[in-house]
């Protein structure tokens, strides 16, 4: 493990991730925020956000972040959209117990989606787009 975190070419990876992940953060926002502005409740928004968002980051994650690392189409969408449920389901906890704490429901998704970012680039490096 230790001999991966030096490994330049894994930060790198990280940071492409992290970049794909930022354009998936701004598009999961602005869909649940209009989502919200349109009557839906926040785990409804939440859910219908992450179907926008999760489209945006496979495509950019395989043709950016892991162009080397390429499967089948199939086979690297289905892992990343098993990957992704998963993340979903401890996004919506996390979530839910933010607003429960009284977070503003913007500022609680805003927060889970970053709090769940490791969890998704670990699954992704490692199963889904595994080399």
């Amino acid at each position: 493990m230790a001999v991966e975190l030096r490994r330049t070419a894994n930060w790198l990876q990280l940071l492409s991730f992290c970049a794909v992940g930022a354009s998936g953060y701004a598009v999961n926002l602005a869909v649940y925020s209009a989502l919200l502005a349109g009557g839906s409740g926040f785990v409804v928004a939440a859910v219908g956000s992450f179907a926008v968002a999760v489209g945006n980051n496979y495509t950019l994650n395989r043709v950016l972040t892991f162009r080397n690392q390429r499967s089948t189409v199939a086979v690297q969408g289905a892992r990343y959209l098993s990957v992704s449920l998963v993340v979903l389901a401890v996004n919506l906890l996390l979530l839910t117990l933010l607003v429960w704490f009284g977070l503003h429901e913007v500022w609680a998704q805003a927060t889970a989606i970053v709090l769940v970012t490791p969890m998704s680039f670990l699954g992704n490096k490692l199963w889904s787009f595994k080399g």
